[in-house]
């Protein structure tokens, strides 16, 4: 089941506006160009920033997203009509050929049990033209990321057109070995309500991954560091053999 800041109809319009800079997604659209890819796959679209940002480039977009609620948000944005949006996981799509499939932010990381990690990858690979391409990025463990995770250093306050000022702030709850769970809370100051949301993020080696995608049937060119965020994040460009 989606985490309630997607699939909660009260929390998922909060997800543009209380994180407005995209900028990951530049590096996204970058290899889409590389690869003269125009027809996408995007995993995990969410509210359809990216999907919306290559339908707008002229390419074919499918989101698929399990998150009810953030596709709502998707498709009421100006130029969703351009994008084919599925309700659903990767895992059961409808035919499609695509040039390239990706899971931008923590998409990759958010499918955290090992079965449903093979079933995404052999979705986009089923997905995927023998020599089309799978883009994801996920954290690397070494960094220890979740260690910043409190009400501390991520407290913020934003004013969000139509609900007012929201206070948002993340807690780290429990790290069980890959497992990384943390609670993210959202304080309306129009009434004092508070609405909270628990994660569970799966923080995976480079060779883990790796490993995963051979077993999935793909060859791993590249493994890139992420420019908004280096030494601090894999980026995988996994091919399915032609």
């Amino acid at each position: 089941m989606p985490d309630a800041q997607f699939a909660d109809p009260r929390l998922a319009p909060l997800y543009d506006p209380l994180d407005p800079d995209r900028g990951d997604l530049d590096a996204y659209v970058a290899l889409a160009e590389r690869f003269g890819a125009r027809r996408v796959l995007d995993i995990g679209c969410g509210t359809g920033v990216f999907a919306l940002l290559l339908a707008a480039r002229g390419l074919d977009v499918v989101g698929v997203d399990p998150a009810g609620a953030s596709l709502d948000v998707a498709r009421a944005k100006p130029g969703a009509e351009r994008v084919r949006w599925i309700h659903g996981h990767a895992g059961e799509l409808p035919p499609l050929t695509v040039d390239l499939a990706t899971m931008t932010a923590n998409v990759a990381q958010a499918v955290t049990g090992p079965n449903d990690w093979q079933v995404t990858l052999t979705g986009a690979r089923a997905a995927l033209r023998p020599g089309g391409r799978l883009v994801f990025e996920t954290r690397d463990p070494a960094v220890r990321a979740w260690e910043a995770w409190n009400r501390t250093a991520s407290y913020a306050r934003t004013d969000v057109p139509g609900t007012g000022a929201v206070a948002h702030w993340v807690e780290l709850l429990d790290v069980t070995g890959p497992l990384v769970t943390f609670r993210s809370s959202y304080e309306f100051a129009a009434d004092g309500r508070v609405l909270t949301s628990e994660s569970t993020l799966r923080f995976r080696e480079r060779e883990e991954v790796e490993a995963d995608l051979a077993a999935a049937g793909f060859v791993v060119d590249e493994v890139l560091d992420a420019p908004d965020r280096p030494g601090r994040e894999f980026v995988f460009v996994a091919r399915r053999p032609a």
